[in-house]
């Protein structure tokens, strides 16, 4: 019978709930020609929540230590950040979300060096410059067309949230450890619908769309709480607990392969010259930065050779980039806040 490490387990946990995050872009978006932003991510979380509560109902204790945290991550970590997410879904092309949210490595790297005054090397930081002129490029194709103004927004406010997403997962992997997933991502949820409840009421003051949701709002809303959310969530969530938070990262570089694939023919999205030299650069600036390929955590999945590999992987003088000490040195270092994408 087949027997999974838990490694090996949080590996294929990142990957559905990738798989299903790269969909979120296009889905939402062509929901949302029916249905309101705010609306659409409180009734996503709101009804994860709900759907979450019979599972943890038994099991819902934070210590009182923990809230401020658990406020902070929920609010201004995940309520912020989809916010942003959402708002620049209305204005610009859904394909570009994932692009710049590939990136999070680069923007982990960068704040390792801030919060964790690590040095990076002169390799990290070319390939940092390379990935960030490959962001601006994505950001700014849209003055090629008519409707740049809003296109730009939307990509900045893209940039916004995935910033936003990096430490979210940063603070999110202190608190992970000490709690059930299930508990953990239920009240995340909670307090971050419940932080989307004042937008609810203006957008529904403005409109009845509560009382005439089309087929478009209910796919997107079940998309959402369903998939999105209650799955993808408590997947990420389960999986910080077994890899490093900056492998985490890793495992966006599905998104943008998911929301093409969908993108064309929901929204008949298409990629320009410009998409694609962005793209690439971004890419090849993070393969630079980090060496991805050859310590890439797929191998992991190997049975064969899995206690090689993990061996490899939790030596520190491998690469400093990506190894496992980062994982000690955010619990030492950044004791005061975190956990996770997220995404």
């Amino acid at each position: 019978m087949l027997s999974l490490s838990k490694t090996q387990l949080a590996i294929l946990a990142l990957i559905t709930a990738n798989i299903i995050w790269g969909a979120a872009a296009p889905i939402f978006k062509w929901s949302m020609d029916e249905i309101q932003p705010y609306t659409l991510a409180f009734l996503r979380f709101a009804i994860a929540a709900a759907i979450l509560f019979p599972f943890v109902r038994h099991n819902l204790k934070i210590h009182r230590s923990h809230w401020p945290m658990l406020f902070f991550i929920s609010v201004i970590g995940l309520g912020i950040k989809i916010g942003y997410y959402f708002t620049g879904l209305k204005l610009t092309s859904s394909i570009n979300l994932p692009i710049i949210y590939s990136a999070a490595p680069i923007f982990i790297i960068i704040g390792s060096a801030i919060m964790l005054h690590e040095n990076p090397k002169i390799k990290v930081i070319g390939g940092t410059i390379i990935s960030l002129l490959g962001i601006m490029i994505v950001i700014l194709q849209p003055l090629l067309n008519s409707n740049a103004g809003d296109s730009i927004l939307g990509n900045i406010l893209f940039i916004v949230s995935m910033g936003i997403s990096v430490f979210y997962t940063l603070l999110l992997k202190e608190l992970s450890p000490k709690y059930n997933p299930l508990t953990l991502t239920f009240w995340i949820f909670t307090l971050t619908a419940t932080s989307f409840l004042p937008f609810l009421l203006v957008e529904t003051a403005q409109t009845n769309q509560l009382l005439t949701l089309s087929t478009k709002s209910v796919i997107g809303i079940t998309f959402g709480a369903v998939l999105c959310s209650t799955i993808a969530y408590a997947l990420h969530t389960y999986a910080i607990k077994h890899i490093a938070a900056n492998e985490v990262a890793v495992f966006s570089y599905i998104d943008p392969v998911i929301a093409i694939i969908i993108a064309r023919p929901l929204l008949g999205e298409t990629i320009s010259s410009t998409f694609l030299i962005g793209s690439v650069l971004v890419f090849v600036g993070i393969f630079i930065s980090e060496g991805r390929i050859h310590y890439h955590p797929f191998h992991l999945l190997s049975k064969k050779s899995k206690k090689q590999t993990i061996d490899q992987n939790l030596r520190p003088n491998i690469n400093p980039n990506i190894t496992q000490d980062i994982n000690t040195n955010i619990n030492q270092k950044i004791s005061v806040s975190q956990s996770s994408n997220t995404d």
